[in-house]
Formats: structure tokens, C-alpha cells, sequence
């Protein structure tokens, strides 16, 4: 029938709240279908279709249709909403399971509680349409600062009013920990992710984040937002302590004086937008070990040791300038890290060089007694960067020429004096394997036979606990045994560690 009332409804609801037609016709018909179902004691399945030009409107019942089960005897679950394969068939032979018969029935006059259902469905379908509205406005923002008016605070957490009834969340632990916000208050915060949840927050809020840091010194430097300076990193104590590295693109620019500004201006402005955080501009370097120099500012650096291998630095300062390389906590040292990407070690100068000192003259006297040479030339070879023996045998002439005072008779000397030391060395530690005896617990271990023990004490395998050290492939790899028996061996050598981590 002709229903100018649906049509009315709609045209209401679409105009108002500014949604889409057809989302409005949804939830008429969501809520018709409801009346339908709700008419009947069984719970059927229905479908209502509404005219989009003329309001009326038609009721279908549905059966689902679904393959036999055989836990119930080849029936169906629910026969007042499925329908067997077979039987739909035989009207349809098309028909696939996962479709639907429908047969049409009376329909529901659209009276106050339909109207009443639909107001809510409606209500329902019209806050999902403005909620991925937003998500749509803000999907494509993340990365970008945002401001917003503090609409309520609940147990440490801000929720945002960023106006046309758009809704931002910081949680507790995204605030910047003892600042003071009140109801009303302008803040901003990072935008750093927006998710398309059914309820409660969708826009989430960071004011403790780096990026919200470098977003803020883009607005206040315009050198930045014009690509003049680059921001290349950023650290966060958030409310206490910052560090924030910047580069140049125009060598006639000093990157740090303008992010400074005139009087502390621009870095003013950030600081008190940030709670008061202390913000440290450090000058970038494409040296890494310049860059953790500058990075570890204020606290003067006096010598610095790269471990590539580790991806750490030693950092040496003098005694008195200690603390103030650490900060408080660890601040500085902490920030240094993050910044660099680095592992930072602070270390007292002095005894670095008191460490120092007594590792060269342990090479020099190593030298003194292997190559029998004076301290004077044993000192040269510390000094030029020879550690052991084994380098100064090794090493090609042509390098140890390029010593000062060293000629061709000196060079072939020292060389000809570390070979026969390491091959007196190598003689010695062959002679000491060879007689070297299994251990009384070795030996009598059950599994092992004495060859076998000789044979691992010739490895330096002595006592059951050096047995018990190994893997099975370093076992394998000294004997000729399978991998089921190396196996078996290593476990009864471990078999005393757990005895004793059962009685504690």
C-alpha cells in the first residue's frame, strides 16, 4: 500500500541530519522487518522492501537454505528459519546452499511503535554514518598536530572537542605526566591513530609523543616548514627534557640560532605549550661519533671509542663533569641514546686512562718477554696499535716500515722473533693437550668408555661439567659418534645441574 508517512519520515530525518536517503530507508526497513519477526511466537527470518518513490512496501519470510546435518538425523536446526537443499530444490533447482527462499506475507502497518522501532534504528544507523564520517575527515591526518578544546577529563584521561561534534581521546598515559588541564582549556596534542571503532573514542591523541615535539617546532620555525632546517630526530622526558636535532640546507643558515629564536622565543613557545620541558637543539652530523658529541651536550666530551660490532659508544669525561653527562636519573645519557640510535656508556675520563694505561703496559711487557726487545721499542709497537704477538708476525712489512725509526733489518727481526714465539706457544699447548688426562668423574661416567674420555681430554674436554657445556654438534664435531649418543652423553653429563636445582 501507499505509505506517504515513510516517505515523510525520511524526507525528515535525511534533511536534518544531513545523511544520505537511502541510509534512512535501511533503517525502516531494519525496523519493519523487526516488528515482522516480533509478531510471530517462532523466531522467523524476514525481509521488508520499501518503494523508494512510492512508500509501500513488502513483507518476505526467509528460510536459509542449508545442507543435511547428520548430528540431528539429516534434518535442520531451526525449521522455522532454514530450509533443507533438497527441498529447495525441487522449486528451484539453481538454488545454492547460503541462499534464501522467501515467501511474502503480511506486512506490518507502519503505526507509532513501528515508527517508534524505526526512530531508533534510525538514531542508531545515523550515529554510525557520522562516525565513519570522521573516520573518513581523519584517516588521511595522522602524522598531523591538531587542536582542540579539553570538553571533559575522566580518571586522567582528556577528551577533546575539535568542534563540528568531532571527538578526540588522550589517555592517562599519553598525557604529559603532573600537567595541569581544566575543562575549557586549548591544548594540542599529535594525531597518531584513527580507528573506526563501534563505540567510545575514535581519533587517539598523543601529547607525549617525539613527533608531537618536531610537529610543534615545524609551526613556530617557518624555516622548517619551508624546508630551509630539517628536523632529523627527536627525544622525549615528556614535562622534564628534550632533545630535538636539526641540519641545514642553506649553509648561510645557522639551523640552531633559528630554532633558538630572538631571546629564546621560538623554543620559549614550544616550552610552554609542552608543560615547561626543557628543550635541548642539537646540531646534526652525518659523523656518528660527532653527532653522540653533540648530542651529549652540555656535558663537554674528552675521548669516545666506537664499537661498530655492538652499535655502542664509550663516552670519557672528566670526574667533575661526571654527573652532569649522566643527569639526573640518567636523563641526558638516556635522551643521548634515543636521539643517536647509539648504546651510550659514560665513563670517567680519568679512569680510562688510568685503564688505559695499564693495558698498554701489559702489552708492552707482553712484548718485552715474547720478542726480547727493550721498552723502548716495545712502547713504539703499543703506541702504533699492536696488541698481540700474532699481528707483529703477521703485519706486511712494507706497513711496520712506515714506523719512524724502524728500518728493514729491525722489521724482519721483530717478525722473525713473534713467529718463533708463537710457534714455541702452539708446540706447548699441543704438548699439554696431548697429556692431558680425563678427570676420574669423566671417565667413570655411565656411556663413556676410555677411549672415548682420552679423546675428549685431548680437546680440553676433562670433566663431566665441560662435557655438559657443550652441544650436540660441537660433540659431534670432536668424535665420529652418532647424533642419538652425543645426545644421550651431554644429558647424563647435565644430570648432576639438575640434581641440584631440585634440592634448592
Amino acid at each position: 500500500m501507499a505509505n506517504k508517512e515513510i516517505l515523510l519520515v525520511v524526507d525528515v530525518f535525511a534533511n536534518e541530519k544531513e545523511i544520505d536517503k537511502s541510509i534512512v530507508f535501511q533503517a525502516m526497513e531494519s525496523a519493519l522487518e523487526a516488528a515482522a519477526v516480533k509478531r510471530h511466537e517462532n523466531r522467523i527470518k524476514a525481509r521488508v522492501s520499501i518503494n523508494r518513490q512510492t512508500g509501500d512496501y513488502d513483507t518476505f519470510r526467509r528460510w536459509e537454505v542449508v545442507a543435511a546435518n547428520d548430528k540431528i538425523d539429516g534434518d535442520v536446526e531451526f525449521p522455522e528459519s532454514q530450509i533443507l537443499l533438497e527441498v529447495a530444490q525441487m522449486d528451484n533447482p539453481n538454488i545454492q546452499v547460503g541462499d534464501f527462499v522467501e515467501e511474502q506475507i503480511e506486512s506490518v502497518a507502519f503505526c507509532r511503535i513501528a515508527a517508534q522501532t524505526a526512530k531508533q534504528v534510525i538514531i542508531q544507523k545515523i550515529r554510525e554514518a557520522e562516525r565513519n564520517k570522521i573516520v573518513l575527515a581523519y584517516k588521511n591526518r595522522v602524522g598531523e598536530l591538531i587542536t582542540g578544546v579539553v570538553k571533559r577529563i575522566e580518571k586522567g584521561s582528556v577528551y577533546l572537542d575539535l568542534g563540528g561534534h568531532v571527538e578526540a581521546y588522550i589517555a592517562k598515559e599519553d598525557m604529559i605526566p603532573k600537567e595541569s588541564v581544566r575543562v575549557g582549556d586549548r591544548i594540542r596534542g599529535y594525531l597518531k591513530d584513527v580507528r573506526p571503532e563501534i563505540r567510545g573514542p575514535q581519533l587517539f591523541v598523543s601529547r607525549t609523543a617525539p613527533e608531537l615535539l618536531i610537529a610543534l617546532f615545524r609551526l613556530e620555525v617557518p624555516e622548517v616548514g619551508e624546508g630551509m632546517i630539517q628536523v632529523m630526530g627527536a627525544a622525549r622526558d615528556p614535562g622534564s627534557r628534550a632533545k630535538i636535532a636539526v641540519k641545514g640546507n642553506d649553509p648561510r643558515l645557522d639551523p640552531v640560532g633559528a630554532c633558538v629564536g630572538m631571546r629564546g622565543s621560538r623554543v620559549q613557545s614550544v616550552t610552554n605549550e609542552l608543560a615547561g620541558e626543557r628543550i635541548d637543539i642539537i646540531l646534526w652530523n652525518p659523523n656518528d661519533a660527532q653527532f653522540v658529541i653533540n648530542a651529549m651536550s652540555p656535558a663537554e666530551i674528552q675521548s669516545i671509542v666506537v664499537d661498530e660490532d655492538k652499535h655502542s659508544m664509550d663516552v670519557a669525561v672528566a670526574t667533575d663533569n661526571l654527573s652532569q653527562a649522566i643527569g639526573r636519573g640518567g636523563q641526558n645519557v638516556r635522551l643521548a641514546t634515543q636521539l643517536t640510535g647509539w648504546e651510550l656508556n659514560v665513563l670517567d675520563a680519568a679512569k680510562v686512562e688510568q685503564d688505559s694505561d695499564a693495558a698498554t703496559q701489559k702489552i708492552m711487557q707482553t712484548f718485552i718477554e715474547q720478542l726480547d726487545v727493550d721498552e723502548e721499542i716495545a712502547e713504539v709497537l703499543a703506541e702504533v696499535g699492536f696488541t698481540t704477538v700474532e699481528e707483529i708476525a703477521y703485519v706486511p712489512v712494507d706497513e711496520m716500515l712506515e714506523i719512524e725509526g724502524f728500518d728493514l733489518e729491525l722489521v724482519e727481526t721483530l717478525k722473525r722473533r713473534a713467529k718463533d714465539s708463537l710457534l714455541i706457544s702452539a708446540i706447548a699447548t699441543e704438548e699439554k693437550i696431548e697429556n692431558a688426562e680425563p678427570a676420574a668423574d669423566l671417565l667413570n661416567m655411565e656411556g663413556m668408555d676410555s677411549d672415548l674420555a682420552y679423546e675428549l681430554a685431548a680437546q680440553g674436554i676433562v670433566t663431566m661439567d665441560d662435557l655438559a657445556e657443550l652441544a650436540i654438534d660441537d660433540l659431534l664435531d670432536f668424535t665420529g659418534m652418532d647424533q642419538e649418543r652425543a645426545s644421550a652423553l651431554i644429558m647424563k653429563a647435565r644430570e648432576p645441574w639438575f640434581a641440584t636445582e631440585q634440592n634448592t
